[in-house]
């Protein structure tokens, strides 16, 4: 699914989730709140076009797309870690599909963002 890319390109997260539908706006908005408890030391940037998430090298990043929504978990062992887990999504490689009706849980958001810092914090 490509990215509408008829809104100007965001600047920051605020903007980035201003130009989305309500209900991707506040599914992906629990998303980042979930990601600034989990790693409130994390940089909040525009990367990829997307959210990004970035403490000693990137954590997360999420996007919206038409038919879903994105938690990119960077690292492909974390995938393989929360496998289980993320069994009730959809995955491909290292992002995870889900729709503001059907969301991660929160605490399982913050479970892989807290294990990617440590994971970013080993390879100091």
């Amino acid at each position: 699914m490509k990215k509408d890319t008829s809104i100007a390109t965001p600047k920051t997260v605020d903007e980035y989730l201003m130009a989305l539908p309500e209900d991707q706006q506040q599914a992906l908005e629990k998303i980042r709140e979930a990601i600034k408890a989990a790693a409130p030391n994390a940089e909040e940037v525009i990367s990829y076009q997307i959210p990004t998430y970035k403490q000693n090298g990137p954590l997360v990043h999420f996007a919206a797309f038409k038919n879903h929504l994105s938690l990119v978990v960077v690292s492909k062992s974390i995938a393989e870690t929360f496998a289980k887990e993320l069994a009730p999504f959809k995955s491909s490689g290292r992002t995870i599909h889900f729709t503001p009706e059907k969301p991660i849980p929160t605490p399982l958001v913050k479970k892989i963002v807290k294990e990617r810092v440590k994971e970013n914090k080993s390879k100091e």
